[in-house]
């Protein structure tokens, strides 16, 4: 699914305590202009701001610009925009936190302005008005406890390639590793942050991202990663782009369609959703496994599915208990709502409800969240002073579609995954820690999933390995309390405090 165009007209609230702006000279090595498409970009601009965050100040610098990457024939092949917060006063020990999206073409305007950044879109009092969206302070801004890195690979945001045909040898998993790894090498040479704690936080393609990032940092650069946040991650990619027919699949997902049931029924609780972990792999996913039911067996079976779903039970019973082509569309139990996949207890009325199946974008994906482009380019710049005509590529379309999944073996999507390199980094490096934060009712990667494959690391890693659920979907960052809690978390993570329980490895 893509973005295929930007919001514009949104209403921005201004209320940074001090900002000047100012060009600052390029970097050693960083040319500006240059021809072709990366004329548009400009010198980098730096601006001084002061967050206000729980009672206290953190006076900090932004700087919106460019790294640039080049070939073997040492011309310029691609420049990378990054946003970096970095606050003044700074002590040593003081980490450095590099950022990015999924997709895996999202720029990284998605958790700039929805989680992390010193700003934040609000999309009003039900969390879902993307036309009338504002920008406003983020009184729970990262910036509090690292300082802040977003990167946009290549063909997101302003990231690209100086000739268009070379932009596929950044479309793949090692390219694009390898050209984030480079950038963050630059970035860290460029500032005199080799001795500061290195941390990556990586969102949905993000976090697979993320671990494929670190292993390069290490191999090639020579740079090793404190810890990795991840939110929503992927990383087995057998349980997610499968046909729907899996069993384990099924049961994985099973608890993710019951928390969004009982959201809608305003029922929510921990346990309930702890109820259903266990009917799904205890009761459903041996049905499954098996032939599937018949008779009264059938009925008792399809009707409990149907009451913890909300999935009407002949529907249920025509899909044989396999649900994930079925939630969007009857997840309402009268065909006139769709479903998101990015959190299932997000309905928006049917545009088609005359078709069987479901048909148009996503109302969480395709709706309100794609104000954050138009958002970001207006806050790059009114506020960071950094001012071009190329268009800000929220999520590309051409970068999802031409990705090249597989590696030097082929392969596709279904079979990549990241796990071994988890259990790499986690060997290889006695003080590296992982924390995943996880929605509840997200359906792009429900929670089981990555539950699953973290409860099955070795025992001997699994200790430096912490799960957390919260209320919402894909992107909860989206619900404030999810938010708030998420970074609560994060900053303990950081201070070393958050640890795995000993055997669920969730809270």
């Amino acid at each position: 699914m893509s973005f295929r165009q930007m919001v514009p007209g949104l209403v921005l609230a201004f209320s940074l305590i001090s900002v000047t702006a100012s060009a600052a000279p390029p970097e050693p090595g960083h040319t500006a202009g240059g021809g072709g498409v990366l004329s548009l970009l400009p010198p980098d601009a730096v601006s001084d701001h002061v967050l206000a965050t729980d009672g206290k100040t953190v006076p900090y610098t932004a700087t919106a610009g460019t790294l640039d990457l080049f070939g073997q024939d040492g011309q310029r092949s691609a420049a990378i925009f990054y946003t970096a917060y970095v606050a003044k006063n700074r002590d040593a020990n003081r980490p450095v936190t590099f950022v990015f999206n999924g997709g895996p073409g999202a720029a990284s305007a998605f958790l700039n302005l929805g989680l992390v950044g010193p700003r934040i879109v609000d999309f009003g009092p039900d969390g879902r008005d993307g036309a009338n969206a504002k920008l406003v302070d983020n009184p729970q801004s990262w910036l509090e406890f690292t300082d802040l890195v977003l990167i946009d690979p290549i063909g997101t945001g302003w990231s690209r390639t100086a000739k268009p045909d070379d932009q596929n040898d950044f479309y793949s998993v090692g390219g694009d590793a390898e050209s984030l790894a480079k950038a963050i090498a630059l970035y860290i040479s460029h500032n005199g942050r080799a001795t500061s704690p290195k941390y990556i936080l990586g969102e949905s393609y993000g976090g697979f991202r993320s671990v494929k990032v670190a292993n390069s940092l290490r191999e090639d650069q020579g740079i090793l990663i404190s810890g990795i946040v991840m939110l929503s991650p992927l990383l087995e990619g057998r349980f997610v782009f499968g046909e729907g027919g899996d069993a384990l699949s099924a049961a994985l997902e099973l608890p993710s369609l019951a928390a969004a049931e009982l959201e809608r029924q305003n029922a929510f609780s921990e346990k309930a959703v702890q109820d259903a972990q266990t009917f799904a792999l205890n009761d459903y996913l041996p049905v499954l496994a098996g032939p599937p039911p018949a008779g009264d067996a059938a009925r008792a079976f399809y009707g409990r599915v149907a009451k913890l779903t909300g999935i009407p039970e002949d529907v249920v019973a025509r899909n044989q208990g396999f649900l994930s082509r079925a939630y969007r569309k009857h997840s309402d139990g009268n065909g006139a709502a769709i479903a998101s996949a990015y959190d299932a207890s997000f309905l928006a009325p049917d545009p088609y409800p005359q078709l069987e199946a479901e048909h148009g974008g996503d109302p969480v994906l395709d709706g309100f969240v794609r104000a954050y482009g138009g958002a970001f380019s207006s806050y790059a710049r009114d506020e960071l002073g950094f001012h071009t005509d190329m268009t800000y590529t929220l999520l590309s379309g051409a970068v999802n579609s031409e990705w090249k999944w597989g590696g030097r073996n082929g392969g596709s999507r279904a079979t990549t995954g990241a796990t071994d390199d988890l259990k790499e980094l986690l060997s290889l490096s006695p003080s590296f820690r992982i924390m995943v934060g996880q929605g509840y009712s997200d359906l792009v990667i429900p929670f089981g999933v990555n539950k699953y494959v973290l409860d099955h690391l070795p025992q001997a890693l699994a200790d430096r390995v912490a799960l957390k659920l919260y209320r919402g979907g894909h992107m909860f960052y989206t619900r404030p309390a999810s938010r708030e809690q998420f970074t609560t978390d994060a900053k303990a993570f950081y201070a070393g405090q958050v640890q795995a329980a000993p055997s669920a490895k969730s809270n």
